[in-house]
């Protein structure tokens, strides 16, 4: 997701990589322990299906995703590292990220207005909790969405957040076309609905 992240020879497949990454945004803006616990473990589980496990080095923030192997008894044991270039590292924040969630999200209200004006407030309702969605757990435009940021959208982030109407439940994919269409771009992974 990041553009600062640092890897040589990756091992991980970029979408995985994309994947530990909101995970772990999506632990740290957990409302409980034990929804932030459940982001962790599926994180792990995710990693460990490559051999990987995952730290945040706290000193600078940043997110390292290392073989499973240079770890024992909690430790990273120096001795087992061959090649630090098999870890990645994804920076978890970095100066003016504030700034940068404010033109994202200026953006993407922009996006959500049009939508509110040419096919009205229901549509832009779904559209406003994607907008939120994005901007709180990513600070992405709608048009560099991923599929996988569309599927945690709906099957998890909307029916737990967005308190949708059953109008709105009805409506929710032909809504994220509709804001797709917007910036003239298919919906990343859908076929489409309507």
């Amino acid at each position: 997701m990041s553009e600062e992240r640092e890897h040589s020879e990756q091992e991980l497949p970029d979408d995985v990589v994309d994947e530990a990454e909101r995970l772990t945004r999506l632990a740290r803006n957990a409302v409980d322990d034990d929804e932030a616990a459940a982001y962790d473990r599926h994180r792990e589980e995710l990693l460990s299906e490559y051999g990987f496990t995952a730290r945040i080095r706290g000193e600078d923030d940043v997110l390292v995703l290392h073989p499973a192997e240079w770890v024992e008894d909690g430790a990273i044991r120096v001795e087992r590292i061959d090649d630090t270039g098999r870890a990645v590292e994804v920076p978890l924040s970095a100066p003016g990220d504030e700034d940068d969630w404010e033109a994202v999200e200026a953006h993407n209200a922009t996006l959500v207005e049009r939508v509110a004006d040419e096919h009205g407030e229901i549509h832009a309702a779904n559209c406003r909790a994607f907008a939120d969605f994005l901007g709180n757990h990513y600070v992405r435009r709608v048009e560099d969405t991923t599929a996988a940021e569309i599927d945690v959208f709906l099957s998890e982030y909307y029916p737990r957040n967005a308190w949708p109407s059953e109008r709105q439940r009805d409506v929710v994919e032909q809504s994220l076309e509709l804001l797709f269409e917007v910036v003239d771009v298919n919906v990343p992974g859908r076929s489409r609905v309507r």
